[in-house]
Protein backbone atom coordinates (compact mmCIF):
# COMPACT_ATOMS: atom_id res chain seq x y z
CA UNK A 1 0.00 0.00 0.00
CA UNK A 2 1.36 3.44 -0.86
CA UNK A 3 1.09 6.45 1.35
CA UNK A 4 -0.37 9.64 -0.03
CA UNK A 5 1.20 12.96 0.76
CA UNK A 6 -0.72 14.88 3.36
CA UNK A 7 -1.69 18.39 2.36
CA UNK A 8 -0.15 21.11 4.52
CA UNK A 9 -1.69 24.55 4.69
CA UNK A 10 -0.27 27.83 5.91
CA UNK A 11 -1.79 29.72 8.78
CA UNK A 12 -2.88 32.51 6.43
CA UNK A 13 -4.77 30.08 4.21
CA UNK A 14 -6.52 28.53 7.21
CA UNK A 15 -7.45 31.95 8.60
CA UNK A 16 -8.90 33.03 5.27
CA UNK A 17 -10.92 29.80 5.09
CA UNK A 18 -12.27 30.41 8.60
CA UNK A 19 -13.16 34.00 7.64
CA UNK A 20 -15.28 32.66 4.77
CA UNK A 21 -17.26 30.51 7.21
CA UNK A 22 -17.58 33.30 9.76
CA UNK A 23 -18.84 35.69 7.09
CA UNK A 24 -21.90 33.49 6.62
CA UNK A 25 -20.85 30.94 4.02
CA UNK A 26 -21.59 27.34 4.93
CA UNK A 27 -18.71 25.02 5.73
CA UNK A 28 -19.66 22.79 2.79
CA UNK A 29 -19.70 25.66 0.30
CA UNK A 30 -16.46 27.16 1.59
CA UNK A 31 -14.76 23.75 1.49
CA UNK A 32 -15.84 23.23 -2.12
CA UNK A 33 -14.64 26.70 -3.06
CA UNK A 34 -11.23 26.18 -1.47
CA UNK A 35 -10.83 22.56 -2.49
CA UNK A 36 -10.48 21.15 1.03
CA UNK A 37 -12.40 18.46 2.89
CA UNK A 38 -15.39 19.68 4.94
CA UNK A 39 -14.15 17.98 8.10
CA UNK A 40 -10.79 19.70 7.76
CA UNK A 41 -12.43 23.10 7.49
CA UNK A 42 -14.70 22.28 10.44
CA UNK A 43 -11.60 21.43 12.50
CA UNK A 44 -9.97 24.75 11.51
CA UNK A 45 -13.07 26.70 12.58
CA UNK A 46 -13.16 24.82 15.88
CA UNK A 47 -9.43 25.43 16.46
CA UNK A 48 -9.83 29.14 15.66
CA UNK A 49 -12.62 29.47 18.22
CA UNK A 50 -10.43 27.74 20.81
CA UNK A 51 -7.44 29.90 19.86
CA UNK A 52 -5.28 26.96 18.81
CA UNK A 53 -5.24 27.35 15.02
CA UNK A 54 -1.71 26.88 13.67
CA UNK A 55 -0.14 26.49 10.26
CA UNK A 56 2.94 24.88 8.75
CA UNK A 57 6.30 26.53 9.31
CA UNK A 58 6.86 27.48 5.71
CA UNK A 59 7.24 30.69 3.82
CA UNK A 60 4.33 33.09 4.02
CA UNK A 61 1.77 32.98 1.24
CA UNK A 62 1.37 36.27 -0.54
CA UNK A 63 -2.00 37.79 -1.31
CA UNK A 64 -1.45 37.05 -4.99
CA UNK A 65 -0.82 33.36 -4.29
CA UNK A 66 -3.99 33.14 -2.21
CA UNK A 67 -5.94 34.84 -4.99
CA UNK A 68 -4.49 32.42 -7.55
CA UNK A 69 -5.51 29.37 -5.52
CA UNK A 70 -8.99 30.83 -4.94
CA UNK A 71 -9.38 31.51 -8.67
CA UNK A 72 -8.20 28.00 -9.55
CA UNK A 73 -10.81 26.49 -7.23
CA UNK A 74 -13.50 28.76 -8.71
CA UNK A 75 -12.43 27.85 -12.25
CA UNK A 76 -12.70 24.14 -11.44
CA UNK A 77 -16.21 24.69 -10.01
CA UNK A 78 -17.33 26.71 -13.04
CA UNK A 79 -15.96 24.07 -15.44
CA UNK A 80 -17.90 21.39 -13.59
CA UNK A 81 -21.09 23.49 -13.78
CA UNK A 82 -20.52 24.07 -17.49
CA UNK A 83 -20.10 20.34 -18.13
CA UNK A 84 -23.32 19.59 -16.26
CA UNK A 85 -25.20 22.22 -18.27
CA UNK A 86 -23.83 20.85 -21.55
CA UNK A 87 -25.06 17.37 -20.65
CA UNK A 88 -28.46 18.71 -19.60
CA UNK A 89 -28.78 20.68 -22.84
CA UNK A 90 -27.96 17.59 -24.91
CA UNK A 91 -30.46 15.50 -22.94
CA UNK A 92 -33.32 17.97 -23.35
CA UNK A 93 -32.54 18.46 -27.03
CA UNK A 94 -33.04 14.70 -27.53
CA UNK A 95 -36.25 14.62 -25.49
CA UNK A 96 -37.98 17.33 -27.53
CA UNK A 97 -37.47 15.58 -30.89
Amino acid sequence: MTKTARARYTLEFKQEAVRLVESGQSIAAAARTLGVVEQTLFNWVKAQRQGTLTGVDSKAVSAEQMEISRLRAELARVKMERDILEKATAYFAKVQR
